[in-house]
């Protein structure tokens, strides 16, 4: 592992302390101005990984989900969702996780994705390959959408488009349909589990760690529109392979 593995492994460690002696707990809960729930476990959290990265790498920037932003003009930027899923926190299900991402000039290059709940730690370097729990992991090699195995996350918006009906084909296409959502969709995907993700109402601190892990065991990783990252993404269509992700844009034809 690089110096940048290394401390964004142990910044996720870390946390996971903080998250389990919160989660079940009795915490107050606050709306944000964009109608999400924080608690004092995200900010705990986040303060937490801010201080093991910063501390390692002083002259990197930051951009925090609940802390904002520190030295963006960095060379190198540290893209943090401490607790992606808070609904689900607060709901007492386990279906949230810390999500920990690198970016050197533009391009993201280490993610680490880590779920107290499932124990399971998903990490990856440009590169290094993918891995989950010290396993090496790699997409299917499934090769058609007939086969696939599609799972879909935050389609409210999608649901608004004209391109919904797209969607409902697409849907009626794949060889099974799921909405597993959050992390977990695509730790499914980067292990050869599932096949095809689609989701929108996301922001880059969710899934910017995700897009290397995936990347790197194999796998396509756009906005819906076929696009590169970026930190205005809002969508996302990840698949398995060239073909199936090439197909997809072009029967979505979303904008």
């Amino acid at each position: 592992m690089t110096p940048f593995l290394k401390t964004a492994i142990a910044a996720a460690e870390a946390a996971q302390e903080v998250i389990q002696k919160y989660y079940a707990g009795s915490f107050e809960i606050e709306i944000k101005p964009d109608e999400t729930p924080v608690t004092i476990a995200d900010i705990e959290t986040e303060k937490t990984i801010k201080k093991i990265i910063l501390d390692a790498f002083p002259n990197h920037g930051f951009f925090g989900e609940e802390t904002g932003k520190v030295n963006e003009d960095a060379e190198y930027n540290w893209l943090i969702d401490p607790i992606d899923g808070t609904k689900s926190f607060v709901r007492g299900y386990p279906f949230f996780s810390t999500q920990i991402a690198l970016m050197h000039q533009g391009e993201l290059i280490l993610g680490v994705s880590n779920s107290p709940e499932f124990k399971e730690m998903a990490y990856a370097e440009k590169g290094y390959g993918a891995w989950l729990n010290g396993n090496k992991i790699n997409v299917s090699d499934i090769d058609s959408i007939k086969q696939s195995t599609l799972s879909l996350g935050n389609i409210a918006s999608i649901a608004t488009k004209p391109q919904w009906q797209n969607v409902g084909h697409l849907v009626s296409s794949v060889n099974r349909i799921r909405g597993y959502g959050d992390f977990y969709h695509y730790h499914l995907l980067a292990s050869g589990k599932i096949d095809l993700i689609l989701e929108s109402d996301v922001n880059i601190l969710d899934i910017a760690a995700l897009a290397v892990i995936v990347r790197e065991a194999g796998g396509i990783f756009t906005d819906l529109t076929g696009n590169e990252l970026s930190l205005d993404t809002t969508t996302v269509l990840a698949s398995n392979s060239k073909d199936v992700h090439q197909e997809v844009l072009e029967n979505i034809s979303y904008s």
